[in-house]
């Protein structure tokens, strides 16, 4: 049963912070996990990604203001916003992809994805 939940989002204002979790029990043996974001009017956006071997990749955008965590013990993917931006408002998604598609530029590579959690910067 594949099950991803999101949770920690919010309003704060723009040079704060927030953190968002991914809640995960998974599909693939090997796997990689995303945050993709989706403002609106506009395409959805991958933000970060990590492989369960722990490597991570960032968007440009958000390197060196985000950062991924990952607690075994709790199944989560943790995502650390600071320096929050305008530009970062958009509902935030947690997905998953098998090992080798472990891409943010290919969104369509993730097969579940959570219902979302929105972040607002004002």
């Amino acid at each position: 049963h594949v099950q991803l939940v999101e949770s920690g989002g919010g309003s704060v204002q723009a040079g704060g912070s927030l953190r968002l979790a991914c809640t995960h029990s998974g599909y693939y043996s090997s796997y990689c996990l995303g945050w993709f974001r989706q403002a609106p009017g506009k395409e959805r956006e991958g933000v970060a990604a990590m492989d369960d071997d722990g490597s991570t990749t960032y968007a440009d955008s958000v390197k060196g203001r985000f950062t991924l965590s990952k607690d075994n013990a709790k199944n989560t993917l943790d995502l650390q916003m600071n320096s929050l931006e305008p530009e970062d408002t958009a509902m935030y998604y947690c997905a998953e992809a098998p090992l080798q598609h472990c891409s943010i530029t290919h969104p369509e590579w993730y097969n579940f994805w959570g219902q979302g959690t929105q972040v607002t910067v004002s």
